[in-house]
């Protein structure tokens, strides 16, 4: 019994003397470390939260072992978009028979897609064109509406410029089940974004790495970056 009492006391003494060790190495004991984790998650509640109020984005990247491996099979082609600025309509299917892109719909994609500032069309990447139908798909065929797609603009930074974006609603379904879908699709150099005050998504196609942002700001679709670049002068009447 006195045995058993001293080899105790041998491995209680011995506990705390590594437990003294690591703190003086500067290791962070287990209680520590579940302290630290837990300090983490509730900094980014917080964070999660004053972005909300004041009206902030929060982004990240996509870690690649969340990505796809390899892209998704190719959709059925059919794709019905909307545009919100210009009341016009795209229902059409991007390949041809043979899987090849369809030269005039892509060219009736870039007309929809064209700037509503401007008036000036541009180049649709396919890649986006592509996820579009997913979505279509997925979605029982629903029509896309189309907030802003191409836009010539003075931040040249934007994937908009550069016909790689668009902002989507799928009439009837959740812009977060929207976003959900579109993530599934993505096999790196893809971005998707979530605004929930104003209820859309965006969707663009970019160089990796692939990221995400929720952003909680009221979309000013007049912001000064937005604009032409100074001394453009329209000469497309409709608007």
């Amino acid at each position: 019994m006195l045995r058993l009492s001293l080899m105790l006391l041998t491995v209680m003494v011995g506990t705390q003397a590594a437990g003294a060790d690591e703190s003086a190495l500067g290791w962070p004991s287990s209680a520590d470390s579940a302290k630290a984790s837990g300090a983490r998650n509730w900094e980014k509640r917080v964070a999660k939260a004053r972005g909300r109020r004041a009206g902030k984005p929060l982004g990240w990247a996509v870690p690649e072992k969340e990505l796809l491996p390899a892209p998704p099979a190719p959709p059925s082609g059919k794709l019905h978009i909307y545009s919100l600025s210009y009341k016009t309509e795209a229902d059409v299917n991007i390949y041809n028979e043979d899987g090849s892109f369809n030269v005039q719909a892509l060219a009736d994609i870039n007309h929809i897609f064209k700037c509503r500032r401007s008036g000036l069309e541009h180049d649709i990447d396919t890649r986006l064109v592509t996820i579009l139908s997913h979505v279509y798909d997925h979605f029982g065929g629903r029509r896309l509406e189309l907030l802003s797609g191409y836009r010539f603009q003075r931040r040249t930074t934007s994937n908009h410029f550069h016909g790689a974006a668009a902002d989507i609603r799928v009439p009837g379904i959740d812009p977060r089940k929207v976003r959900a879908y579109v993530e599934t699709l993505d096999a790196g150099g893809m971005g998707v974004g979530y605004y929930p005050r104003v209820g859309f998504v965006h969707v663009d196609v970019r160089q990796p790495p692939s990221y995400r942002w929720i952003d909680y700001s009221r979309s000013n679709p007049d912001a000064r970056d937005r604009l032409p670049p100074r001394g453009f002068k329209r000469k497309d009447p409709e608007s």
